[in-house]
């Protein structure tokens, strides 16, 4: 198909505290391969200086950062209202044909150009899925927000099947949706030649949902080291899951690049969540073929069901049964790891930019953006 239907320059927001950074950036690394620029425009906190010179590094991005509090922070209105006319004035002035929003309340954005709104989380299934209770009303204009965010999108992108599902039940009835799963170059993860005799965890620790305090709680049950990597602590500072003190290895919030080297490295890596609408570090691990142990959920069934070993969340004798089977059986750890890095490789980023690239066109020729825009700045 015609490059010719493609955005010339978009807008795209993010934040720079967990997965939809590392999913951004490489959806942008992509797009250039395309022509496509992109305006990063990042709210919450500003990203860190590796992270500014990996944007940097990119061509085509241009990062812009703006202190403006995330939608699920707490009482953060006045700042999603300010966010909004930054928004609206980079995307006009700047010329962006189009706006990937990985957010929700922006997809109400007064611009004349198409709207895809990506959803990678939210609070509504996080609680529900990690309190096993509906979100309490202090959440009502949350509610309300998203939902106006979603309903006014022309077009609507989740990771896996559940979480479209959840969106759907949670703020429906919704615009036209669809499911574009998350990917990573798998010339960047790859593993050692020799596996080593550790457990790995990775992500932020502090969210319930990852449930990484249930691998710290059965480490000292294990005869193999168990390390894990994340920040213990969220960005306020308060509340989070409380973390046991055990026999695992803290090793605080690393750089992709340490990451990398420990994938490649570990074993087995363990993730016995509640709740992961995709789960970036999995695909991680999965690529540097390291046999997996995973909650038992919808979406790591989804995802990874035939490549990986499955526990119940709140279960730790079922996870200590799990890794204990992977150590004591190294040719089933070794069979696994290879059926999770076959599995692995279908999720590459290739195919997650051809997708969007193929969701672009298709807007863009439905709504006449160039025309559209032209009228409207002349």
């Amino acid at each position: 198909m015609s490059s010719e239907l493609l955005p010339r320059r978009m807008l795209m927001t993010a934040d720079a505290v967990g997965g939809v950074w590392d999913y951004a950036l490489e959806l942008c690394r992509g797009l250039a391969a395309s022509g496509i620029e992109v305006l990063l425009a990042v709210m919450g906190p500003a990203p860190e200086a590796r992270q500014a010179a990996a944007a940097a590094s990119l061509w085509g991005v241009e990062l812009l950062a703006a202190p403006f509090r995330l939608e699920w922070m707490q009482d953060p209105w006045s700042d999603v209202a300010a966010a909004s006319e930054w928004l609206e004035d980079l995307a006009l002035r700047r010329g962006c044909e189009l706006a990937h929003l990985n957010g929700y309340t922006h997809g109400t954005l007064s611009i004349p150009i198409p709207r895809v709104v990506v959803g990678h989380s939210c609070v509504l299934s996080w609680w529900r899925a990690v309190k096993g209770e509906p979100a309490p009303a202090d959440w009502a204009r949350y509610r309300h927000e998203v939902t106006s965010g979603l309903r006014r999108a022309d077009r609507i992108v989740a990771p896996t099947c559940w979480m479209l599902n959840a969106l759907e039940e949670h703020y429906g009835p919704l615009p036209p949706g669809e499911v574009i799963y998350n990917g990573r170059s798998s010339e960047a993860y790859g593993p050692a030649p020799d596996k080593e005799t550790f457990v790995l965890c990775a992500g932020r620790l502090w969210d319930e949902a990852k449930n990484a305090a249930a691998v710290a709680r059965v480490a000292g049950r294990l005869p193999w080291p168990v390390k894990i990597a994340g920040a213990t602590a969220p960005l306020d500072g308060e509340g989070g899951a409380s973390w046991p003190a055990g026999a695992a290895t803290l090793l605080g919030k690393l750089s992709a690049e340490r990451l990398q080297r420990l994938y490649a490295r570990a074993a087995i890596y363990a993730l016995p969540a509640r709740y992961e609408p995709f789960g970036l570090t999995v695909l991680e691990a999965a690529l540097s073929e390291c046999a997996l142990v995973l909650g038992d959920i919808p979406t790591l069934r989804e995802l990874w069901d035939g490549a990986a070993l499955f526990v119940p969340p709140e279960d730790d004798d079922a996870l200590e049964t799990a890794l204990l089977t992977l150590m004591n059986q190294p040719e089933l750890a070794a069979f696994l790891a290879s059926r999770a890095r076959r599995r692995a490789v279908r999720f590459s980023s290739t195919s997650m930019v051809k997708r969007y690239l193929a969701l672009y066109r298709g807007l863009m020729a439905a709504a006449g953006t160039r025309e559209a825009l032209t009228s409207c700045v002349s």
